[in-house]
């Protein structure tokens, strides 16, 4: 363990990035700034990065007067943490008025000490599918190569390889390509929501733009089944996983999935079939229900139905159908999960914590994804105006909180495969 707290990281503006030592790092929760405890703090974990948020002067404790201060000498820093760990802190920074809006990636706080990167996080997620690590270059551009080739007339397939694998780095896309785990099912150009962060789609007007295109078609079944089944057969742990973030919402093309899903299961019962959704249609998810979906995993920036409605801006649903949604996976027996946006600050205010304590009991969740939140903070706030945050546990509070009422709450980053899902949740998983 660090035996003081890092020194705050600053930027000179053209990609260099030095340690102040007279100012500790710190964090930010909501709209202002706190000491981070020193057991709070581990090393960057391997594909980390570290990013330059210019306009934006880093805020320290003085290493000789213990008072809070802005870094002069250049600009903020933040971290970006990779898949499997959920950041504790974000950034502290004051923003210049001028300041650009930041692009859609997370801002974790970072420090500097004896030559290591510290970034206050937690691992959630023992699952090593998405590990910097394990992805070799080569072996994906092979794989990629091959099949392109196989699959030359299906578009989904070209649109994978191409734009997710080649193009976006996209590690679902990469593991598809390497024939392993959990493989991206894309299928609606379409959405029924207008969420503030969206990844796939942002109007020309906006002042930030999404981190890669959407899909421009609609996939049929024949070009779903002919390669899921193949992967179904052969990947170790497989699953297959509608609704990616190179699309809209998948929901709206339900009934091509049910037909996929039951020409899917016609060929093999191998592996799992799941869902990523805004949860929208509770017909459709009880539709594909009984076809043989078996994992659901509903998105949300909060389980308070005000500020979900200020960041998801739904068409035609309400916030009432996503936890409809989770309710009818847990009455057909299936796995439901939300992917649970953590913005320090928000997703552990004492408000927050009691409604997502009434969203597990409602829905009999099975589980809970943290996820960290692509979006500038400030940006974030102020287009759900959100003004005061009110009183906050901490986001490793909450989360010992929710695991001590609800045991049977899985904790995590990613879908289980169905070998978790049928009970053995703790198996050493992707080794």
């Amino acid at each position: 363990m660090l035996q003081q707290s890092p020194y705050l990281l600053y930027s000179d503006g053209n990609g260099n990035i030095y340690e102040d030592e007279t100012l500790y790092a710190i964090g930010r929760a909501g709209w202002d700034a706190f000491p981070i405890s020193i057991e709070d703090w581990i090393e960057l974990p391997e594909g980390g990065n570290l990013y330059e948020l210019p306009q934006r002067r880093g805020i320290g404790i003085d290493v000789n007067t213990g008072q809070m201060r802005l870094c002069e000498k250049g600009w903020a820093v933040a971290a970006f943490i990779p898949p499997a760990h959920t950041g504790l802190f974000l950034a502290a920074y004051e923003s210049f008025p001028d300041a650009p809006t930041l692009p859609l990636f997370c801002y974790t706080a970072v420090g500097w000490l004896n030559n290591t990167i510290y970034v206050p996080a937690v691992r959630i997620e023992r699952d090593i599918r998405q590990e910097c690590a394990g992805y070799n270059d080569k072996e994906i551009k092979s794989g990629s190569k091959n099949l392109l080739q196989q699959y030359a007339h299906n578009r989904l397939v070209q649109h994978l390889m191409q734009n997710c694998c080649n193009t976006y780095h996209c590690p679902a896309a990469r593991n598809f390509a390497l024939g392993r785990w959990e493989c991206p099912v894309p299928t609606s150009p379409a959405c029924n929501a207008n969420c503030i962060g969206c990844i796939s789609f942002q109007p020309a007007e906006e002042t930030i733009v999404s981190t890669q295109d959407r899909l421009t078609f609609k996939p049929t079944v024949e070009e779903i089944v002919e390669f899921t089944v193949p992967h179904l057969l052969n990947a170790p742990y497989p699953i297959v996983s509608f609704g990616q973030g190179c699309e809209g919402e998948p929901l709206l093309m339900w009934e091509t999935i049910r037909e996929a899903i039951i020409e899917i299961r016609k060929h093999t019962s191998k592996g799992s079939i799941n869902i990523n959704t805004n949860g929208s249609k509770p017909d459709a998810v009880a539709a594909l229900c009984k076809a043989g979906l078996n994992s659901i995993r509903v998105s949300t920036n909060s389980a308070q139905k005000s500020l979900y409605t200020r960041y998801y801006r739904p068409n035609n649903y309400e916030f009432e159908d996503i936890i409809e949604s989770l309710k009818i996976v847990h009455k057909h027996g299936g796995w439901s999960s939300i992917n649970y946006f953590v913005f320090p600050g928000v997703t552990d205010s004492i408000e927050e914590y009691e409604a997502l304590r009434k969203l597990i009991k409602t829905t009999n969740l099975s589980m809970i994804q943290w996820r960290n939140f692509n979006i500038d903070p400030d940006w974030y706030l102020g287009q759900i105006n959100l003004a005061e945050t009110g009183e906050m546990l901490g986001v490793k509070q909450l989360q010992e909180l929710i695991h001590e009422e609800f045991p049977n709450v899985k904790f995590g980053y990613y879908n289980p495969p169905i070998e978790r899902i049928k009970g053995n949740y703790d198996i050493d998983f992707a080794h």
